[in-house]
């Protein structure tokens, strides 16, 4: 007789595992389904933790190099350990995905080890490695799956000399020349990465400008800052093909508009050109759950799928591909399935590039406001005037405020500078509680910090700001 659950997660990434744990803690028997041999999916094991300790780790790197000696540090001939590196970054992985399995033991949440299908409303056979195969019948079922890589047409991702940001995670060496193809977050944190070691790295971008869901303003910022650290961009440009010799890649480049081709070699090729839902072997299709043009799950307002009882958040839905969407949507999920009232604003979902400055982003661009022709104000403040910055050595960047011209409210906030991730948090917050700049503006910010900055561009909303 299958064994019963009130909730059903397939999947533990941060949409899934964080879903079952809160399932878990408002009383329902809760098992999450992971066909992978950790928990914390794409984003613990193969994604934003391991980018981000290698972007650290290159960091202090590139300081290293380049920047103590202004400080009176003076340190001999530097070198790179490669694999220390790696070693750190696999430690870091693995101390989060061993957390992940505390906090199922912690919350009751029965981690159900295989691949999932599932064969009827209400029920899920699970496959192991093994082949031998079980099923779970659970009230409510939520497809928590995420997404994977994109592949380009013609070039066989091979994760050696042709890699998916998987493979670029862990190159044994450091190659002598990158072609990053695509110009978005992940293509640009880790040509950061590899060119702060010493690779010569060549970012190919179909479009005439990088980051594009991003302000405007913020990707030219950034594209400068990035060129000026020795990445080559080759804007308006697509890739054609790419042949696969011994010691290198060949890649056929021409303009996006049509033109003559050239050729670009490289030791190594990144595919960054996005991420797509993962849906393969669920059974989707026989069970009648509705997907778009996309191969997105289709949801109503309440993440409710066409068949009742099956539900679905994260990547496998409409909206932007990030962790802490999929984390809010889980949560908000399940506290509905016990009669909470919870919502998502998605006009309040903040997104980070994790560069150096990072590149931060909450709400609406300054193209869709003069697109949807909203009135508003801009505010900005550089942070070559803030104290903090100029102390620390991070001059480069601007905070810019969008606000409502006639009620004053926020309606975007866009950082280029050091720690901006961590900066954006309070433009959330103030867009969460439907802030005026002015509200901003009269908050104490303390003395000296980055944050003072965010301050000053709410009151340069109104023409007033103090330090520029």
């Amino acid at each position: 007789m299958a064994e019963r659950y009130d909730v059903v997660v397939i999947g533990a990434g941060p949409g899934g595992y964080v879903a079952a744990i809160r399932a878990a803690q408002l009383g329902f028997r809760t098992a999450c389904i992971e066909r992978g041999d950790t928990l914390g999916g794409t984003c613990l094991n193969i994604g934003c933790i391991p980018s981000k300790a290698l972007l650290q780790s290159s960091e202090k790197f590139a300081e290293a190099g380049h920047s103590l000696a202004e400080h009176g540090i003076m340190i001999g001939e530097l070198s790179l350990d490669l694999a220390a590196m790696m070693a750190r970054k696999d430690k870091v992985v693995g101390t989060l995905t061993r957390g992940v399995e505390f906090l199922f033991r912690k919350n009751k949440v029965d981690w159900l080890k295989g691949a999932a299908r599932i064969v009827a409303p209400g029920r899920v056979l699970i496959t192991g490695h093994d082949d031998a195969s079980h099923e779970v019948e659970a009230s409510s079922i939520i497809i928590a799956t995420g997404s994977e890589s994109l592949r380009l047409p013609g070039l066989n991702v091979d994760e050696q000399r042709i890699v998916s940001s998987t493979g670029a995670l862990s190159l044994p060496r450091v190659p002598q020349r990158l072609a990053v193809i695509g110009g978005g977050y992940i293509g640009l944190e880790l040509g950061s990465v590899w060119r702060r070691l010493g690779a010569e790295v060549t970012v190919i971008e179909f479009l005439d400008h990088i980051v594009p869901a991003m302000d405007r303003e913020l990707g030219r910022a950034l594209h400068r800052v990035l060129a000026r650290s020795g990445i080559d961009f080759r804007l308006a440009t697509k890739v054609v093909s790419g042949l696969t010799g011994d010691a290198r890649v060949d890649l056929e480049l021409e303009p996006a508009a049509g033109g003559a081709r050239e050729s670009l070699a490289a030791d190594v090729v990144l595919v960054a050109i996005g991420r797509r839902p993962y849906t393969a072997g669920l059974g989707l299709d026989e069970v009648g759950v509705a997907r778009d043009d996309s191969g997105r799950v289709k949801v109503d307002g309440h993440f409710a799928t066409s068949v009742p009882g099956i539900y679905a958040i994260g990547d496998v839905i409409a909206g932007p591909m990030l962790a802490h969407k999929a984390e809010e949507e889980g949560i908000a999920l399940v506290e509905r399935l016990a009669g909470q009232q919870s919502v998502v604003d998605y006009d309040a979902i903040p997104s980070v590039v994790y560069t150096w400055p990072e590149v931060a982003a909450v709400g609406r661009t300054e193209e869709a406001l003069q697109a949807a022709g909203v009135a508003y104000r801009v505010g900005k403040f550089p942070f070559t005037a803030n104290p903090r910055a100029r102390t620390n050595g991070d001059t480069e960047g601007f905070v810019k405020i969008l606000a409502e011209r006639d009620s004053d409210r926020v309606l975007g906030v866009h950082i280029i500078g050091p720690d901006a991730g961590t900066l954006i948090a309070e433009a959330t917050l103030a867009m969460e509680f439907g802030a005026s700049a002015e509200d901003i503006a009269r908050t104490c910010h303390a003395h000296p910090t980055l944050s003072e900055a965010l301050k000053e561009a709410a009151l340069a909303v109104d023409g007033r700001a103090i330090h520029v």
